[in-house]
């Protein structure tokens, strides 16, 4: 579709960070579970080998017939490769180990950084049914990572509240700002989300008032609380506001699909 377009497309959103264990692909199946609760309609790519956003939706092994890998291969349409969940409005396009070869696979492919967006861009038609995309990334500043970037209209960065993790988000940023100059002019931090958060531990307070203090609105208000519904979900292959409705995770994902949805609209492709 032509730079000049003016029809609507899906907000894409990229959930990284290099980090493992940040609660990353918890805060995609869940943000994408509490957006469609909100009646809306939600792609999920799982960029992640790992394939944990995969799993964590119910999607088995064995009905990943095509992939994020066969996506990025052209040996799939986007529309073959789209799954639907247990939640009609929630779909995903599933990920394998197959992925985890592509840094070695793309090496020559001159275009090997912005597959993911050319893909999306030629199934325009495909996605535009979609309110919102959600990338869940690799724990690694990859190609694959990178794709998501220049793929993406923003990024949402879940912080860990521990100690170093200020420091893990400096290098995020800028990488960001490399994809900005390089690649993609207009990606911009969607915000960043305080994850596995305590408030009788001390370390919590003072991470959050440094990132705060730092990154001012850049950190959204919402927190999410460091909760063991949220971390026997995927075990059940599902999200929390599936597995227990009624639980804090559950409420602070849905107030955090509150804050996403406040601050976004419906973007040009």
């Amino acid at each position: 579709m032509s730079a000049n377009s003016t029809s609507l497309g899906p907000k894409i959103i990229a959930i990284a960070n290099q980090k493992g264990g940040v609660g990353k692909t918890t805060t995609t199946i869940n943000l994408g579970a509490a957006l469609a609760e909100r009646k809306k309609k939600i792609l999920l790519i799982d960029l992640d080998p790992q394939g944990n956003a995969s799993t964590g939706l119910g999607i088995d092994q064995d009905q990943r017939e095509a992939t994020t890998y066969d996506l990025l291969a052209g040996d799939a349409t986007l529309t073959e490769a789209a799954q639907k969940t247990s939640d009609a409005n929630l779909s995903i396009i599933p990920a394998t180990t197959d992925l985890s070869s592509a840094d070695i696979e793309l090496i020559d492919n001159e275009q090997r950084s912005f597959l993911l967006r050319n893909v999306l861009r030629d199934h325009a038609d495909s996605i535009a049914n979609y309110d919102y995309i959600l990338i869940d990334c690799p724990p690694s500043l990859n190609i694959l990572t990178v794709n998501a970037m220049i793929a993406a209209h923003s990024i949402i960065v879940p912080l860990q509240s521990e100690f170093f993790a200020l420091e893990g988000l400096s290098q995020l940023i800028l990488t960001v700002r490399d994809v900005r100059q390089s690649a993609n002019p207009d990606l911009r931090i969607e915000g960043i989300a305080l994850t596995m958060y305590d408030s009788r531990n001390n370390l919590s307070l003072q991470v959050e008032d440094d990132a705060r203090e730092n990154m001012g609105d850049m950190v959204f208000q919402t927190v999410i609380p460091r909760n063991v519904r949220v971390s026997e979900a995927p075990s059940f292959a599902m999200p929390v506001l599936a597995y227990d409705t009624h639980s804090k995770g559950s409420a602070a994902y849905r107030a955090l699909a509150d804050e996403v949805i406040k601050k976004s609209k419906k973007v040009k492709v």
